[in-house]
């Protein structure tokens, strides 16, 4: 899937690397508040990762630095994430936008800055099913799977448990609904049955009514579709307090140690998924961050590192730190052929493109990027056991 670079790139990376500046700025937009405050922290610490590692190297456009930027984009408001945006452009002058990370709050950025400004953004979490048919003048990529795969996957995982029905709730907005219709849908060809399908609002802080609504309706689990650090674990609490469900099935917003912390042994037997990678690949990143001082635990921390390595890589292959040339190469550098580059192996992508090679980014969580521009994915299977996220499988 790899596209022609243009000869005019190649004379740029000749030409424009001594016209360089000493440093580069790069956004790091995620929600340091908000429902996944606290994930967030080491999604931007593993994209930092990315962006020191080329710096200091020394091999970066013949040897500019990057220095990142954060951002916050709450997660859920649309505005506050707009602005932050248009900060980080207009104020700080970002060449490109590592993030978002929900949904909602991508989509509003990409709409109302990145596409009016030609600024590219390569979310590591933005999952809901729309982007894949948005129309983003090749500007928006991302390093995690639609929900539509998502979905599907849950099915299955509840079809194996032989769980037969199911009440689902789901936080109100872009990403909730999205992972909600596609697991619906899967569920039901499956010949599951949902006996309810009902939206929570985040932020409040009693539940009992949401509860008390989906315990009528019945059903084997409850599926919760939502935050970890907001409505959803509201819904969860709320639930163990009241009876109504003991046994619940996660999306990806719901993983996060937080929600062992505040629910304990009562969330012993809960299962769901996540975006993750294994292999050799996967290790590698544990082990080169783990060296670096980072937690690579956590959610989306592959995802991250991958998104900033694109950009810089993309950066490299255009011989130019410009909004243009890294969009124009993305795809080109996250995709076959050229030389397999694993995480920590960053400078040996950027020597071989500045000598005129190609290479292959494998990253942390080893996907190829598919049109328009997204991971296929592969999804971890997990259950909580002993106070802990354990691996079932991956799938």
């Amino acid at each position: 899937m790899k596209k022609t670079i243009l000869a005019t790139a190649a004379t740029a990376l000749l030409a424009g690397t001594a016209a360089q500046a000493d440093e580069i700025k790069m956004g790091v937009l995620l929600g340091f508040t908000g429902p996944l405050e606290s994930i967030t922290p080491l999604m931007a610490d593993a994209a930092e990762l990315a962006f020191r590692e080329a710096s200091e190297s020394g091999l970066f456009l013949g040897g500019t630095t990057i220095t990142p930027v954060r951002a916050d984009s709450t997660c859920l408001d649309s505005s506050a994430a707009v602005a932050s945006a248009e900060r980080l452009v207009s104020a700080d002058g970002v060449v490109a936008i590592m993030g978002a990370d929900c949904s909602g709050v991508t989509m509003g950025v990409l709409q109302n800055v990145a596409i009016p400004n030609g600024i590219p953004m390569i979310s590591p979490s933005a999952t809901s099913p729309a982007f894949t048919t948005t129309e983003s003048n090749g500007l928006f990529y991302r390093t995690s799977p639609s929900d539509a795969r998502q979905g599907q996957v849950l099915a299955e995982i509840l079809a194996d448990r032989g769980v037969s029905s199911v009440a689902v709730t789901y936080t109100n907005n872009d990403y909730g609904l999205g992972l909600a219709d596609s697991f619906i849908a899967s569920f039901e060809a499956a010949g599951g049955n949902v006996t309810v399908s009902a939206p929570h609002e985040d932020g409040k802080g009693d539940y009992s009514a949401e509860v008390g609504a989906l315990a009528a309706a019945g059903g084997e689990v409850l599926a919760v579709f939502g935050y970890v650090d907001l409505g959803g674990m509201g819904i969860i609490q709320t639930s163990v307090e009241t009876g109504a469900f003991d046994t619940f099935v996660l999306g990806d917003g719901m993983y996060g140690t937080s929600l062992i912390d505040a629910i304990g042994a009562d969330l012993e037997g809960t299962f769901g998924s996540v975006p993750w990678a294994e292999g050799e690949a996967s290790d590698l990143f544990e082990a080169f961050a783990l060296e670096a001082g980072i937690d690579p635990s956590g959610s989306y921390t592959r995802e991250s590192y991958d998104a900033a390595a694109l950009l810089l890589l993309a950066a490299q292959a255009a011989g130019e730190a410009t909004p243009a040339g890294i969009a124009a190469n993305i795809m080109n550098v996250a995709n076959a052929p050229g030389e397999p580059i694993m995480p920590g192996e960053l400078a040996r992508g950027l020597q071989i493109l500045a000598d005129g090679g190609e290479i292959d980014y494998i990253g942390a969580s080893t996907d190829e990027l598919i049109e328009p521009g997204e991971a296929a994915g592969s999804y971890r299977e997990y259950e909580v056991q002993g106070g802990a996220f354990t691996t079932v499988q991956f799938r």
